[in-house]
């Protein structure tokens, strides 16, 4: 497989261009245009995405490792097909709309500021993860291990205490009808 390191890809449509899909160490692409490509089996360590538009992006066995998302249009994409080993990235202010995370243990992910409407977390591994600001609107947490998990200043989020796991995860009051919703109390 074809290498680049320390690369600076800049307004970049590369549904337009073609996307090799080789190793990428130490990249930041910036204003790029990847949606809809299908990016098999890239690979992606230490890499950061700036304001880039990866909708619908197909991402069968890529390797995302330390890799950082900033400001991207990132809706539709399934994780869950990217490949598990070291993956480890961070999202802000990311929309996020219909992005799976199916059954992946991506614990301490930070989604810091980002829209995440019907995102599915069913049955991952979310221990220590961070959500603080982001809009959880539909996303789904089904037999999803939250523990330690922080959704501080999150909003309109669903949880269900009694088929994920919560203890110590953190909550602000405002927080609370998302975990009481379906005991149909009301708070405040």
């Amino acid at each position: 497989m074809s290498y680049q390191s320390n690369q600076e890809y800049k307004n970049i449509d590369f549904t337009l261009e073609g996307f090799h899909a080789i190793e990428y160490e130490q990249c930041t692409f910036t204003q790029c245009k990847f949606s809809g490509l299908n990016i098999r089996s890239a690979s992606f360590e230490n890499c950061t995405f700036k304001n880039c538009d990866l909708s619908n992006l197909k991402v069968p066995d890529v390797s995302f490792r330390q890799v950082a998302f900033d400001s991207c249009k990132m809706l539709g994409i399934h994780f869950h097909a990217a490949n598990p080993f070291l993956l480890e990235f961070t999202f802000k202010d990311c929309q996020m709309d219909y992005c799976s995370f199916y059954n992946l243990k991506i614990k301490k992910t930070k989604f810091i500021s980002c829209k995440m409407t019907e995102a599915d977390f069913t049955q991952g591994d979310l221990s220590g993860a961070e959500f603080q600001h982001s809009d959880l609107s539909g996303a789904t947490f089904d037999r999803t291990e939250l523990i330690s998990a922080d959704f501080r200043n999150a909003s309109n989020f669903t949880i269900d205490p009694e088929i994920n796991k919560i203890k110590t995860a953190k909550f602000d009051l405002d927080g609370l009808p998302g975990l009481l919703g379906k005991y149909r109390i009301k708070v405040g």
